[in-house]
């Protein structure tokens, strides 16, 4: 099999599947130490953990659970069941008096037979994280909270996350109600892609409703040095203090979750322990784009000599800032020749990334267009250029 050198990270403009840094590099930067019970750092544009501890283990989420209520009020508006502008009526299952399962709990402080839209009632969700907020979106969108927490726990399925199950709409600590920090990574991303309308609600710092103001328990929002933008806390007696931060740097966005930590203000000196960590250490580098050539190779029996190779999917990685130039990739041909007749995207190999001898990544090497079959006398020209 040909193998044939065609780029240098380096001298690119540069997804992988979710993959550990560590288990790719054994060049990785030494993490910083963190206190928490878990904790993860994802690269956005790729979805890989760049570092983590305890990533999958099953801990209460708090208000955690919030994001994903969130979640799934933006499928509903996705798929027209309901808009940003439907007005709710506030039931009685929201109102915070004489419920005790809110004793002491975040409220928006909602009122039966108040009327607000979806768009406040998420705005109420987010900022003040209310669990009024919550009920009364759960009711409007389907019916009530036990179908709703159904709606949840498919949409976890449909995620792939399986270190999690809700039982609440809220997240208020609830028997067999768990998540990880690994699960609520993967969930803050797929709300960074899939919420465009609705995720910059989580950068703003205040929310005033009825004549109450209510702060982002986000501290991290007023960070002078990182650009945060998102996403939530979370804090009960069972789970700790937890904290999503997702911070831009350039054209790169990292993911950090902190669960378990010892205070509020401790999750936000770990999450940016993490996010600077990140910030300094990796770079997110583009290095294929759909439709490009990577290289030609002769084509037999066409009508065409050469024939263009490259990808039909763009890759990026996350990859350490001192190692981004040793980075290499080459191609090798699934078969010793190609012939004519030959389609475009077909895959005739593979494409493999190297630092040193160690393979980092592989996609497929596919045809960026159609050789149709030559005519005879070029057919017999090419079985001759390969007989004798």
């Amino acid at each position: 099999m040909k193998r044939r050198l065609f780029i240098a990270v380096s001298l690119l403009t540069l997804s992988l599947s979710s993959a550990r840094a560590a288990d790719l590099m054994d060049f990785t930067p030494q993490p910083p130490a963190i206190q928490a019970g878990s904790w993860v750092l994802m690269d956005y544009t790729t979805g890989q953990i760049l570092t983590a501890g305890n990533e999958h283990q099953q801990r209460n989420p708090a208000s955690l659970t919030k994001l994903m209520t969130g979640y799934v009020v933006d499928r509903a508006i996705d798929s027209h069941r309901i808009t940003p502008d439907d007005v709710v009526t506030v039931g009685r299952d929201a109102w915070a008096k004489g419920n005790p399962v809110f004793d002491g709990s975040s409220l928006m402080f909602l009122k039966p037979g108040d009327r607000l839209t979806v768009r406040d009632l998420s705005r109420g969700l987010i900022v003040d994280s209310g669990n009024d907020a919550c009920v009364a979106l759960a009711d409007y969108v389907a019916g009530g909270q036990p179908q709703f927490v159904q709606m949840m726990n498919d949409y976890v399925q449909k995620l792939h996350l399986q270190d999690t199950h809700f039982e609440t709409v809220h997240g208020l600590d609830a028997p067999g109600q768990h998540s990880s920090a690994y699960d609520l990574a993967v969930l803050s991303r797929a709300i960074i892609h899939g919420e465009p309308e609705f995720y910059h609600m989580y950068s703003q710092k205040s929310l005033t409703w009825n004549g109450i103001t209510q702060q982002n328990r986000n501290g991290l929002l007023w960070d002078k040095e990182m650009n945060v933008d998102g996403l939530k806390t979370g804090h009960t007696s069972g789970a700790g203090f937890n904290l999503i931060a997702s911070a831009v740097d350039g054209q790169r966005r990292l993911i950090a979750v902190v669960m378990g930590a010892e205070s509020s203000k401790g999750r936000e000196e770990q999450a940016r322990k993490l996010l600077l960590w990140g910030q300094r250490n990796f770079d997110t580098v583009q290095i294929l784009r759909s439709g490009k050539q990577v290289g030609t190779e002769r084509i037999w029996y066409g009508d065409k000599e050469k024939i263009a190779l490259g990808t039909d999917r763009d890759y990026w990685m996350a990859l350490p800032k001192n190692e981004v130039a040793k980075i290499k990739a080459k191609y090798v041909l699934d078969k010793k020749e190609l012939d004519a007749p030959i389609s475009a995207n077909q895959r005739v190999g593979e494409i493999e990334l190297y630092d040193g001898d160690k393979v980092l990544a592989h996609w497929p090497l596919v045809t960026l267009e159609s050789v149709k079959k030559g005519g005879m006398f070029s057919r017999f020209s090419d079985y001759l250029h390969q007989k004798l």
